[in-house]
């Protein structure tokens, strides 16, 4: 695909363009300036999710294939459903195993994420999928005090821990506020990690018996 900026309508795109999109679809990949681990440090630190960004051959490519997927499936989430998340889980409204999120392995799923954001080479976005409803703000759309807690102890337990020491310096997390989501019909969360080998990723975005139906 060319790197040529293409001017892009808001009202073509297949999901609402934030005003950092319509500006990335004006540069060049050359132009665009990668999100870095300080970057993303800074970025979660200061809630500023809004500012995150795809390259712009990316971002071009992602609206073409949303498109082209929300044609063929009817939605994002159908996608999902039939494709990527666990067949187990059936379709929403979801029966979770718990009420607590990431409480129990068959509630959610890790994958890498598809369509990353514009990271350095050695970062890695990986999202992770709930089917048990992470509670939110209603008024702000951000996370609560106790998602917030357990969010944390999850990715505590499931990423940082398995790092051993230093672990903490390779992963950060942010959930996205309900306005900047992509997928809204399911809950997710994303992941960055830092310098984590790929057998690492493969062991952690690995399909569980509990994902799998039996036959």
């Amino acid at each position: 695909m060319s790197d040529t900026p293409v001017k892009v309508p808001p009202e073509d795109a297949p999901f609402p363009l934030t005003e950092v999109d319509k500006w990335v679809l004006s540069l060049t990949d050359e132009e665009y300036q990668y999100h870095d681990w300080e970057d993303m440090k800074k970025v979660i630190r200061e809630n500023n999710l809004s500012v995150l960004k795809r390259k712009p051959s990316d971002l071009r490519r992602y609206m073409e294939w949303t498109a082209e997927t929300k044609a063929e499936y009817g939605s994002m989430t159908t996608y999902l459903i039939k494709q990527r998340l666990p067949k187990t889980w059936g379709s929403p409204p979801f029966t979770s195993a718990s009420v607590v999120p990431f409480d129990d392995p068959s509630d959610y799923r890790v994958l890498i994420n598809d369509w990353p954001y514009g990271l350095t080479p050695d970062l890695a976005h990986i999202v992770v999928w709930s089917r048990t409803t992470i509670e939110t703000d209603p008024e702000t759309g951000d996370m609560t005090p106790e998602s917030r807690k357990i969010i944390e102890d999850f990715v505590k337990r499931f990423f940082i821990e398995k790092l051993g020491p230093g672990g903490n310096d390779k992963v950060l997390w942010f959930k996205n506020w309900v306005a900047l989501q992509s997928v809204r019909a399911l809950e997710h969360i994303h992941i960055i990690v830092k310098d984590v080998e790929k057998d690492v990723l493969d062991e952690w975005t690995k399909e569980l018996d509990c994902h799998r139906l039996v036959n």
